[in-house]
């Protein structure tokens, strides 16, 4: 069947929506001379109005709209260990609280964490079994940072970890690339396949952000998994060069090298210019490139299969413009939603002077890593 005929799909539900961290001033529980304010930044906000952008332009009645089944027991079992789940679960039906690591939430957090999980899981599935070309999953909470053992960075339950596990115990796959664009180091995912040469697992990253230490680009997995774990930090500041380069250099060598049945992407928003937790510069039109280049990777590896799974961005206003340029983009259609931030992120992109400086370095990465 021909690209032209299947659909890009759209999973998300409602219910993800209602995840709740509860009383936290940004990042810091509120009380004592903290002042409550307007919560985590890890809001249902900016996911929220990214589904209301596409609905308000009409580019998500072209879509394939889908909700999924929670991930089951079995399912989250095949990355997170018994006891952890049985935790989880039990001080989610006590009300909520944390599990470390300042990852709250409120009633009904295990099962809105399963969902979201089997959000990513059934995109996934979808287009592996061939009933659309690509899909995107709106999936909140956020999976990239959580361990097998604990969570972190937003993260209960490590939804692309979930997924990949469940399509290979499915047997509709044997071989898949995590790409992962999150500002943040996608060190969950990381630790969950470090010694696995079944999963290549490329993060680009702002180097030292989150968490401190994590995402060196010597780390490159061990045993079995030694090269199939690829870290490209990069320097606070880099814009929209520093991530296109990097494509070129690192990532698309690296994907042709490993021809995995198909590619997901840990999709975080939270480079753009205006985002409070990154410092990167990138605009809408970063994110329609970069998806871009893997549609044209995916078409000639792995028959188009590439999903697309939410991660962070936390900024309200930039968040649905970024997320609809990448949807657009899947589905190619002709509706387009122009960033209203993108003239003033391109007025702040570095120099060429420092472009040059960060090309040498990931220069540097890709000798290293062969390329």
């Amino acid at each position: 069947m021909s690209d032209g005929l299947r659909h890009t799909g759209f999973f998300s539900d409602e219910a993800c929506f209602w995840h709740g961290g509860g009383n936290y001033a940004f990042m810091v529980p509120a009380g004592g001379l903290v002042q409550p304010m307007n919560g985590l930044p890890e809001s249902p906000e900016s996911k929220r109005r990214l589904k209301n952008l596409l609905e308000r332009t009409g580019l998500i009645a072209e879509l394939d709209q889908r909700s999924a089944a929670p991930a089951t027991d079995e399912m989250l079992r095949r990355v997170h260990p018994e006891h952890y789940l049985r935790e989880f679960k039990q001080l989610s039906d006590a009300g909520g609280g944390e599990l470390g690591q300042r990852t709250p939430f409120g009633p009904g957090g295990y099962e809105i964490a399963a969902l979201s999980a089997g959000l990513a899981t059934e995109a996934l599935r979808a287009v592996l079994g061939e009933e659309m070309v690509n899909a995107y999953a709106l999936s909140r909470p956020p999976g990239h940072h959580c361990l097998p053992d604990r969570p972190m960075g937003f993260c209960l339950l490590a939804n692309i970890a979930i997924a990949i596990e469940t399509a290979f115990a499915e047997r509709r796959a044997e071989r898949i690339a995590v790409v992962d664009w999150d500002v943040h180091h996608g060190n969950g995912t990381e630790a969950i396949f470090y010694g696995r040469s079944d999963v290549l697992t490329i993060s680009l990253h702002q180097e030292n952000n989150y968490p401190p230490g994590s995402g060196r680009s010597e780390a490159r997995g061990e045993g079995a998994g030694e090269g199939y774990n690829i870290n490209v930090p990069l320097l606070p500041g880099g814009g929209h060069d520093a991530y296109l380069y990097a494509f070129e250099k690192i990532v698309s060598p690296a994907l042709t090298r490993f021809r995995p049945d198909a590619i997901i992407v840990a999709c975080g928003f939270d480079s753009s210019g205006v985002d409070p937790l990154g410092r990167m510069l990138t605009s809408a039109s970063t994110f329609r490139q970069m998806t871009r280049i893997l549609m044209e990777r995916a078409l000639e590896l792995c028959g188009s299969r590439l999903v697309v799974v939410h991660e962070g961005g936390y900024s309200e206003l930039h968040v649905p413009f970024c997320g609809h340029q990448v949807i657009e983009t899947l589905s190619r259609s002709q509706i387009h939603a122009p960033d209203p931030l993108e003239e003033r992120i391109a007025g702040q992109q570095p120099s060429p002077r420092a472009q040059a400086f960060q090309r040498v370095l990931i220069n540097e990465m890709a000798g290293f890593l062969g390329f």
